[in-house]
């Protein structure tokens, strides 16, 4: 199957659900069909080629060894296709149990949608739903794992287009992840953690960058945690889709109660790459002042704004030897006096490594402009007391309310980084003494001076150009006033 076929298929059962529930909506029942599909036909496949292998021995084909997934009786997609009234109960049952026989891998993976209430998923609807997944086998044969990934990839980003304002909440620009991970450069081995992780996307970005340089990438250890159940359900989802079975995502706010630990403090990672939900008013500011795990390193944030908390939260989660993080941030985070003095610590601490501003509507369903905060626990010497700022608004692509960035917008501003010089209008490394200087104030535009775009010869043209369009006005209304009096008015 084409990416183009396989995309076509899975928007076409999101077309089925369109006017009986919300577009919102929609994920809580596509995904967990889908992935139910796919554990059903590669469970077959895998059947098939245990009775090629043993000639035709039924027992063997079923042993649990010769299969990723266990499939108990009456738990197939088949079972489920067969039926024709109460669909949603039965479906509900056989989700139930392939939970219950993979308990490790996929407890809670079909999240909690009502497949049982009828006024929202009549069985009618629901049977045009399976039949559509029926038209088309999803075995790795037919669709192989990395079509498999960049189709269920294609859907998260169909899905945050048709949420409107919740997009944000499991949907990251995937251009700007891609800058990201340019910027982490994450190593064969190392662990990669996103506290706030959606449906994953930043969390593979590291995959496909090793892909992509033709590394091991499957000695990779992924974490995440994520506050909504249904979203990080998604994202265990993408991860099997991926055919990435070395990862950990829980389901938690991690703010309240983070979830991954070792010798019961936070475990520490050697690659952080989040976009924490930004101005989250409802959080435990109360708990953070004695927080059982010592986030508060520089501070409480103000109550109206946990911006401070999640970033206190990724600079304790990192390894204090290898650890770097880049974070999706608005520009507030860079200048607010109400967390001046935990930003001049952190600079003075020396572990702001970047300040990276981008343009305008990469955050998803927003306009608003963003910026990337990098920082290092350990900088290379030649870094060590200094910062650099990269001016790139400008560096995107914009079609009305859509923008992204094309692979020249992401070399140029990665190029920037690791270069670590002076670009004028574009790029400038500060020491962190002159950034304290401005009250550890990290705007920009105070450090990055915009070249002149009107130089002297071009402001002398400019206004000949004005003086000779005004003539050709006067002219112009002289003539008027003449035809004017010549028929008398």
């Amino acid at each position: 199957m084409t990416k183009k076929q396989l995309e076509d298929y899975l928007w076409g059962a999101a077309n089925i659900l369109r006017g009986m529930i919300d577009a919102a909506d929609f994920k809580q029942y596509i995904f967990p069909l889908l992935f139910f599909k796919r554990v059903s036909d590669l469970w077959d496949e895998e059947y098939q080629v245990a009775l090629g292998e043993s000639g035709n021995d039924l027992s063997y084909a079923s042993f649990a060894e010769n299969h990723r997934f266990q499939i108990p009786e009456g738990c197939h997609w088949e079972d489920i296709r067969k039926k024709t009234i109460d669909v949603g109960a039965a479906l509900q049952t056989a989700l139930n149990g392939i939970e219950k026989a993979n308990f490790e891998m996929l407890h809670d993976v079909f999240g909690d949608a009502q497949w049982t209430n009828k006024r929202r998923m009549s069985d009618e609807k629901m049977l045009d739903l399976i039949e559509h997944f029926s038209k088309m086998k999803l075995s790795v044969t037919e669709v192989p794992h990395d079509i498999m990934g960049e189709g269920y990839e294609y859907l998260i980003k169909k899905f945050a287009d048709d949420s409107g304002h919740t997009a944000a909440e499991f949907y990251t620009n995937r251009t700007v992840v891609k800058l990201m991970t340019q910027i982490s450069d994450p190593q064969p081995g190392e662990s990669i953690y996103d506290p706030t992780c959606g449906s994953g996307g930043i969390l593979l970005s590291s995959v496909l960058h090793l892909k992509e340089e033709c590394k091991e990438y499957r000695t990779l250890k992924l974490y995440g945690q994520e506050l909504n159940l249904i979203t990080s359900a998604i994202a265990r989802i993408n991860m099997f889709m991926h055919n990435v079975d070395e990862f950990l995502i829980v389901q938690g706010d991690t703010l309240d109660s983070p979830q991954i630990l070792e010798n019961d403090e936070l475990k520490q990672f050697d690659v952080i790459m989040a976009n924490p939900p930004y101005s989250v008013k409802k959080w435990s500011q109360q708990k953070w002042m004695n927080d059982p795990f010592g986030r508060n390193i520089w501070g409480t944030p103000p109550q109206g704004c946990a911006d401070y908390a999640f970033q206190q939260h990724i600079m304790k989660s990192l390894n204090p030897e290898t650890g770097r993080c880049v974070v999706l941030w608005p520009h507030g985070v860079l200048f607010r006096d109400v967390e001046s003095d935990i930003r001049k610590r952190m600079i003075e601490e020396d572990y702001v490594d970047a300040v990276i501003g981008l343009g305008k509507n990469l955050f998803y369903n927003s306009s608003m402009e963003s910026c990337l905060l990098v920082c290092r626990m350990q900088k290379p010497v030649e870094r060590k007391g200094k910062i650099i700022f990269v001016d790139a608004k400008e560096e995107l692509r914009i079609e009305r309310t859509n923008a992204w960035l094309e692979p020249q917008h992401i070399k140029k501003i990665s190029d920037a980084y690791w270069k670590f010089s002076d670009a004028e209008g574009f790029a400038k490394v500060m020491t962190n003494n002159e950034v304290l200087e401005n009250n550890g104030n990290l705007s920009l535009q105070l450090y990055v001076k915009q070249a002149a775009t009107i130089s002297e010869h071009n402001t002398e043209e400019l206004i000949s150009n004005i003086k000779a369009g005004q003539q050709q006005i006067n002219a112009s209304l002289e003539d008027l006033f003449i035809q004017l009096d010549n028929i008398g008015i």
